[in-house]
């Protein structure tokens, strides 16, 4: 099943849902079953529960503005996925939009119908150029991205800012303490700030994501090429985990079971002076957390290609079964329209350009710029288009991450990796 991890789930990057949206909203609590789909004025719109806080505001908008209602249906991120496999397969659909998480397009492709003409020239320059390749699935768009996000680098700037800490730095590394900007850079200031009970970084051994937006950074692609061929024992995939393991030491213990919930905690209690993380998180740092008004935000840290991420993003789409279509599409441009409003919520994300570069000046959103050049950056690739993909991530990439940062030799797990992989696409 390609669905993501419960702990994924909880930042934002597999569902929607972030722990603080999800004592919020009651995020996971599953929805009613619509009534089948007729032409009408009243879409169902089919959602995680995230997803309603997220397009809450539009449906107010599209209703004023179009006339079209909209009726949610949430469900949790698992039984989303289930409910959007068995109607698809039964070819009789409850709903005439779906959200659908990026890692599902491969599953659902042929089940949603083109929507091509709303991606105009200038729709396409205004959305990130890994989400117009992704939503494009052999020459036709089929889902209009409608929030999106990617991990940047937080950092305590108090510490950075304090001038012992900038003068013993300058002193040790022979250059000026500031946001890291490469992978050296960050080795040595997760080093430097190892000391009298803090850590420099976490290391997240229990995801992949993070190693994966460093595989980017040295110039190749996640474990498929554009031909489907398994490359994840290349030059580049060694390089980036041996530079994520070689960080363990500059990091708190345990970092095989660390996940992004553990790293988010750690840092927000005071426990390391920087982590790779997604960047919504830096508007969810609470009032009462150690580090509250003390973070800094910059962009993904580069490798030889540059900088790089992994976007998380989500997809509106419209079943090919619905006999609402034109009601449906009329929602999503609506909803790309204002796709502003989706800051304003309790994630606060969206997924054009102009979108957060609207916010990105204001008190409050210094992670905007950097998400903007993270996302933007040419390295920044969405997760390879293969249904198998969440079967490999967990019975292939966790695994073989926890291993190294354990100690595992790299080459070797990464051959095993391979072979594993590879008879995972048979």
């Amino acid at each position: 099943m390609s669905s993501r991890k419960t702990i994924s789930r909880l930042v934002a990057i597999g569902g929607i849902c972030t722990a603080v949206v999800l004592a919020a909203t009651g995020c996971g609590a599953g929805g009613p079953a619509a009534s089948g789909s007729t032409a009408s004025n009243t879409i169902n719109v089919l959602v995680e529960a995230g997803g309603h806080a997220e397009l809450a505001g539009v449906a107010d908008v599209c209703k004023k503005e179009t006339g079209i209602e909209a009726n949610f249906v949430e469900l949790p991120y698992e039984g989303l996925f289930n409910r959007l496999s068995s109607e698809f397969s039964s070819g009789n659909v409850s709903f005439d939009v779906a959200a659908l998480d990026s890692v599902w397009i491969p599953s659902f492709k042929d089940a949603v119908q083109p929507i091509d003409e709303l991606f105009t020239d200038e729709a396409k320059k205004d959305i990130f150029p890994a989400l117009v390749k992704e939503a494009n699935v052999n020459g036709h768009f089929i889902g209009m991205p409608a929030w999106t996000n990617a991990e940047i680098i937080l950092y305590r700037k108090d510490l950075f800012e304090d001038a012992k800490n900038k003068a013993d730095f300058k002193a040790k590394y022979g250059y000026e303490l500031a946001a890291p900007t490469t992978w050296k850079q960050y080795q040595d200031i997760s080093e430097f700030f190892t000391k009298d009970g803090m850590f420099g970084t976490d290391v997240k051994g229990a995801v992949e994501t993070e190693w994966l937006a460093h595989v980017l950074q040295a110039g190749s692609p996640m474990v498929l090429d554009d031909k489907n061929n398994v490359v994840i024992d290349n030059a580049a995939h060694k390089e980036a985990l041996d530079f994520y393991t070689s960080l363990v030491k500059s990091a708190p213990s345990g970092a095989a079971q660390v996940d992004w919930a553990a790293a988010q905690n750690l840092f927000n209690q005071g426990k390391t002076a920087m982590t790779r993380f997604w960047a919504h998180a830096y508007r969810q740092i609470p009032k009462d957390a150690a580090v509250f008004g003390k973070v800094g935000a910059a962009p993904m840290i580069g490798g030889s290609a540059g900088v790089a991420g992994v976007p998380g993003p989500w997809y509106l789409s419209v079943p090919k079964a619905t006999k609402n279509s034109d009601a449906a599409k009329k929602f999503i441009k609506c909803a790309y329209d204002h796709n502003d409003l989706g800051i304003e919520s309790k994630l606060g994300l969206a997924a054009r350009i102009s979108a957060f570069e609207k916010y990105q000046d204001k008190p409050g959103y210094e992670s905007f710029k950097p998400l903007i050049q993270t996302l933007n950056a040419k390295a920044t690739a969405t997760r390879p288009a293969t249904a198998k993909w969440q079967q490999i991530v967990d019975t292939v990439l966790t695994p073989t991450l926890q291993k190294a940062v354990a100690g595992g030799d790299s080459s070797a797990l990464l051959a095993e990796a391979k072979t594993k992989v590879q008879a995972l696409l048979k």
